[in-house]
């Protein structure tokens, strides 16, 4: 027992009870993970979810989510309208209960009128968002009537009112993130188009529709317009209607890839205790996988049971198909799970009636009852495909068995390489200039391009806290390139040995021996390449730290303008233009003038002070870090006080792993076809 103290004031007074939706607006990270913007564009997520669940039900069958002037956003649906007449536990409008009250909505009905299947299952979705935002509305159109609500921060206006009839069905919900909750409200029109584009695939039959109506003068929300669509803007808009479902989404995601086999797997079936199990798979020329998991179509970048289920089934059926059609060797060793991962491309959904997942965002699935259920139907149905699909089966087979005896190659490789490095004393490559620390949580590892600046960069550096790398020109693409062959090259044998955390099944990232990996390149098209080089490697192989947030990319300045004893460093030109272009149009023009004009007697000495400031303004622009001295390379770049420094994050994974293969694959047209798309977005230094 802790011993009383005088001082201590801590009673039933300190407990604070938060009443309605206060709870939210406290802690907001509780419910959507974070303010930031993962967590703003979770609130479209959330609204839409609802709609999808009238769609998955079989009531709706058009979504359209809408981007508004003043950071508004605005979800439609033809579903069957909220019910507005009045709850019997709470005695307001059912409406206004669903609006304003945590958990509470149409998933927890045991009846048909509730959801079979629902995303939400924990009621808190719209009422979440209600109190996360400065301005919410909704109009139900039902029953001939429509009724509307309106709320600031989850409270609301006025009680739920009938404003008009209407020949139509639905509820429009239209909302405002707060600034006081996510700092800064900007949406990513494209981060909306391709999660919703995953939505329209998992729904056979949905027709979704995402309008970016920003920058639409004008623009009024009319209660009775329930499509945006409907009045023709000439705004950017997209709409996805895929009849095929998951086999569509598994070509889209295989559209710059090369397919091991023609035939695409699918399946799709209910068993006791799961509404359905839905797979589709293809195999593809490639060294990465790609498992995209979903349960009742909520997206889950963690995975869980029913991935689980899926992987033991799949290693299971291809090591018995292989012995059983003789196509391993006696006494070979059976594929492991990474194995038959290899160049996989998988769409996993699974539909439950009651479902559990880990935290609000359902970022991983927790049903237990869903890894046995994934295991048999797939485990059956895929073995059914191999038998009578023998041509596409024995492609199969080789492509795991290339996998399995690439994985023993770079086992070897690996070994060789982490023996080698105790045996000869060179636990640390030559070249890295390593730091006195023994902290890994304060150390800095350096990463630049070439001798000289990693000389520079050597004088000029904090050498308690900050170790310093030098590469030799450009890595290997690691793209297409398997483990033996990486660890052939010496620059990224460097690397892995100085991140400490040794690569593939033994990376520990507990032994990462900096917690700050700095790319530091020079800003030209080389310098770009080295960087992207060198992040497709750690995206690869090392993609814990870029989601732990340990990588990030220096920012050494542009320019260097003297003022007289003034020294300015500017990061971009728009930058430098805005602090100087007067005084440097001032300063060409006096040049000009003095150049061209003969000075009198009476005028000379005479000369301005404003002149003469200006006069002694000097730009430098740098090409690159080694034209910098030890003394601006640490002022501007490496000392912690001053420096800038961009974190490198994957805010959606899967599209940047259709950028890398896309980048740095073997596909050209795709790739050309990208750069032509992008190419008016690039910054090119000449």
């Amino acid at each position: 027992m802790a011993k009383e103290s005088k001082k201590d004031n801590y009673g039933a007074d300190s407990i604070q009870v938060l009443e309605g939706l206060e709870p939210v607006r406290k802690r907001p990270g509780m419910y959507i993970g974070t303010t930031g913007p993962d967590g703003l564009h979770h609130l479209i997520t959330e609204i839409f979810d609802n709609s999808r669940d009238e769609a998955m039900g079989g009531f709706a069958d058009h979504i359209e989510v809408a981007l508004l002037p003043n950071n508004r956003i605005r979800v439609v649906d033809n579903g069957r309208g909220i019910p507005v007449d009045i709850h019997k536990t709470t005695k307001v409008s059912a409406l206004e209960t669903i609006m304003t009250v945590l958990h509470a909505g149409g998933k927890f009905g045991g009846d048909e009128s509730g959801y079979k299947v629902s995303g939400g299952l924990h009621g808190v979705g719209a009422s979440v968002v209600n109190a996360l935002s400065v301005y919410t509305q909704v109009w139900v159109h039902k029953e001939g009537d429509i009724y509307t609500q309106e709320y600031s921060q989850g409270k609301k206006k006025y009680a739920v009112k009938k404003v008009g009839k209407t020949k139509e069905a639905g509820t429009i919900v239209a909302f405002e993130p707060d600034i006081i909750i996510f700092k800064e409200v900007k949406f990513d029109f494209n981060r909306v188009v391709n999660s919703l584009r995953q939505q329209a695939y998992l729904v056979k039959g949905l027709r979704i529709t995402v309008i970016d109506a920003r920058e639409a003068k004008d623009l009024e929300v009319e209660n009775e317009t329930t499509y945006l669509s409907a009045l023709n803007l000439q705004v950017p808009s997209q709409t996805f209607f895929f009849e095929n479902g998951l086999t569509s989404l598994v070509k889209f995601n295989n559209q710059i890839l090369k397919p091991v086999h023609k035939n695409i797997f699918y399946v799709e079936k209910k068993v006791e205790g799961v509404e359905s199990v839905e797979i589709a798979l293809q195999y593809a020329d490639d060294i990465s996988s790609r498992i995209l998991a979903f349960a009742n179509n909520i997206y889950n970048p963690e995975h869980g049971t029913h991935v689980t289920g899926f992987k033991t089934a799949l290693t299971r059926t291809l090591n018995s198909y292989a012995k059983k059609n003789n196509l391993t060797k006696d006494g070979e060793d059976s594929f492991t799970g990474d194995d038959a991962l290899e160049g996989l491309t998988v769409i996993i959904s699974v539909k439950l009636r009651e479902i559990q997942f880990e935290g609000q965002t359902k970022a991983k699935l927790g049903s237990v009852e869903a890894q046995s259920a994934v295991s048999t139907v797939f485990g059956e149905a895929f073995a059914s495909f191999l038998e009578e699909n023998p041509e596409d089966a024995r492609a199969i087979i080789m492509k795991v068995i290339l996998a399995m005896k690439a994985r023993k190659a770079a086992k070897a490789a690996k070994d060789s390489v982490l023996r080698k490095g105790a045996l000869e004393g060179m636990t640390l490559p030559g070249k890295l200039a390593d730091c006195q620390s023994n902290d890994a949580s304060e150390s800095e590892l350096f990463i630049v391009e070439g001798d000289s600046a990693g000389g520079t960069a050597k004088t000029g550096r904090d050498r308690r806290i900050q170790a310093i790398l030098p590469l030799r020109g450009k890595i290997l693409n690691i793209e297409r390139a398997r483990l033996d062959r990486m660890l052939g090259s010496e620059q990224i044998k460097n690397l892995v040995l100085a991140f400490g955390t040794a690569i593939g099944d033994t990376f520990d990232i507990t032994k990462l021996r900096y917690h700050k990996i700095i790319l530091a390149t020079d800003a030209d098209v080389d310098g770009a390449h080295i960087r992207t080089l060198i992040l497709t490697l750690l995206y690869r192989y090392f993609k814990p730290l870029i989601e732990g947030g340990y990588v990030y990319i220096a920012q050494p300045p542009l320019y260097k303008v003297k003022r007289g004893k003034e020294i300015m460093y500017f990061y971009n030109e728009e930058e430098k233009n805005k602090k100087l272009g007067k005084e440097i149009a001032d300063l060409q023009e006096i040049e000009e003038i003095k150049n061209e004009e003969v000075q009198t007697p009476e005028a000379e000495g005479e000369e301005t002070e404003s002149t003469t400031k200006k006069a002694k303004i000097s730009i430098q622009r740098y090409k690159g870090l080694g034209e910098m001295n030890a003394d601006e390379l640490w002022e501007t770049t490496m000392d912690p006080e001053n420096r800038i420094l961009r974190q490198v994050n994957i805010d959606d994974a899967q599209d940047a792993d259709k950028v890398f293969d896309m980048l740095m694959g073997t596909d050209v047209p795709s790739r050309k076809m990208f750069i032509q798309s992008n190419a008016k977005k690039a910054t090119i230094d000449i």
